[in-house]
């Protein structure tokens, strides 16, 4: 019967120890996904893309866009406002420091003809599709 209980209280604590771990990487990864920028991406009628990525608090010369290897980057800095301290604060849950997003394009998109412009906190930036890769109607004669 002792065997028994001892094996009832080695796999509790097994347990216990599976659900602090799952519960660190999920705070883990809560805490990464609220240091990066939310962003919208949408096809549009003419099969171009339109990307909005929030950026509050971020001013122009403090972001940077670039393609690198079909991949679209965006990255900004967000700096602290000169009158903010921390001992003046009890909670501070706006983020400050470098952001980057990066997205994945698709080969039809023309990286000579992406297009951005930073508007109230919000960064909006078009990406049109080659020539060769817009959808062509085809008249039946």
């Amino acid at each position: 019967m002792n065997i028994v209980k001892s094996t009832k209280d080695i796999g509790s604590k097994i347990e216990k120890s599976v659900e602090v771990v799952a519960n660190k990487v999920a705070d883990t990864f809560d805490n990464l996904a609220s240091h990066l920028p939310f962003s919208n991406l949408a096809k549009k009628e003419d099969s171009s893309f339109h990307l909005e990525v929030d950026l509050p608090g971020v001013k122009k010369e403090d972001v940077d866009i670039k393609v690198e290897d079909g991949i679209l980057i965006v990255s900004a800095l967000r700096k602290y406002k000169n009158e903010i301290t921390r001992e003046n604060y009890y909670v501070c849950e706006s983020a400050f420091g470098k952001f980057e997003r990066r997205y994945v394009l698709p080969e039809s998109v023309d990286t000579d003809k992406v297009s951005a412009s930073l508007d109230d906190g919000r960064l909006t930036i078009e990406l049109q599709k080659t020539k060769k890769a817009k959808p062509k109607s085809i008249s039946i004669k």
